[in-house]
């Protein structure tokens, strides 16, 4: 095993296989970007609100309702 080919061998396998997962890792990544992108063009143009909107919203509603409570003399 201390062979200077084998050795040289399997760090060349070890190399190509590492280039071959990071290029698969790589495209992987590409495609789930341009799903993410899909995804927030197609809610634009539905007109839908993110989601942070809608909890900046319930935040809101819940702070109104505090200080109408407060107003009413309601301890909150």
């Amino acid at each position: 095993m201390s062979d200077p080919a084998t050795i040289a061998l399997l760090g060349a396998s070890l190399i190509a296989a590492m280039l071959v997962a990071a290029i698969a890792l790589l495209k992987g990544w590409a495609g789930w970007l341009e799903l993410k992108r899909l995804e927030l063009t197609s809610r634009e143009q539905a007109g839908l609100a993110p989601t942070g909107g809608r909890i900046e919203l319930a935040d809101l509603k819940e702070r109104v309702r505090k200080l109408e409570a407060i107003a009413a003399g309601i301890d909150y």
